[in-house]
């Protein structure tokens, strides 16, 4: 039954239902953005950005990123049936979607994602979706940040009040009327890489930088 439930939240219908249930909910949320200028600013100069964020803070993204459509957004979601139901919600947000992930369709997606951000200006990315482990950055965000020559921008969701649920990351969804914090850090615009030991370098330092804003 569940299954089967999920199935029909796949669908593009459910998709349309689902983003308008979540806009209408986070109307309720009292939302505070730190730092945006420095990174809008570079959009307005012709730059790319890519948005880098846990998968654990991903349900808010669906509100902040339909603010920035004119910047034509993409992001990479896993294949899978919960992929489905979120890549229906995001695009019926405006949000471009390239498809796969670390285990499934991994550098195929990899690709498609660098593609769109070459043209559509402005990315978003889950660091350690979509299975974890929590906290630890994937490679994706190195390649596409330097693939199609984009500014990352780490970010992290701060919410007084939540709900989380038990699952690998503590995803969590902020409770009615709750006051959040979205930080931006400043942007990073990555070296170009000399060999494995400088990807890795930059692979860690945005590890360090939003392993401490993981929520419990």
């Amino acid at each position: 039954m569940l299954k089967q439930l999920r199935k029909i939240a796949a669908t593009r219908a459910a998709g349309v239902f689902l983003y308008g249930l979540i806009r209408f909910y986070s109307l309720t949320f009292r939302v505070r953005m730190e730092n945006e200028r420095q990174w809008v600013e570079e959009l307005d100069r012709g730059g790319r950005v890519l948005i880098c964020l846990w998968h654990q803070h991903f349900f808010i993204a669906v509100k902040f990123l339909a603010k920035y459509r004119k910047y034509n957004p993409c992001v990479m979601i896993s294949r899978s049936l919960d992929g489905d139901i979120g890549a229906r919600i995001v695009e019926a947000g405006g949000v471009a979607v390239a498809r796969g992930s670390s285990s499934r369709g991994g550098k195929a997606a990899l690709k498609e994602m660098i593609k769109m951000l070459k043209t559509k200006e402005l990315g978003a990315h889950i660091l350690d979706g979509p299975r974890g482990p929590a906290g630890i950055v994937k490679g994706g965000a190195i390649a596409i940040a330097h693939g199609a020559g984009a500014a990352i921008v780490p970010t992290y969701v701060q919410p007084d009040r939540a709900w989380y649920f038990r699952s690998w990351d503590r995803f969590f969804i902020p409770k009615p009327f709750a006051k959040i914090k979205i930080y931006f850090y400043p942007k990073i615009i990555l070296p170009p890489l000399k060999d494995k030991k400088d990807f890795e370098k930059q692979r860690k330092n945005l590890e360090d930088i939003l392993r401490p804003h993981l929520w419990r």
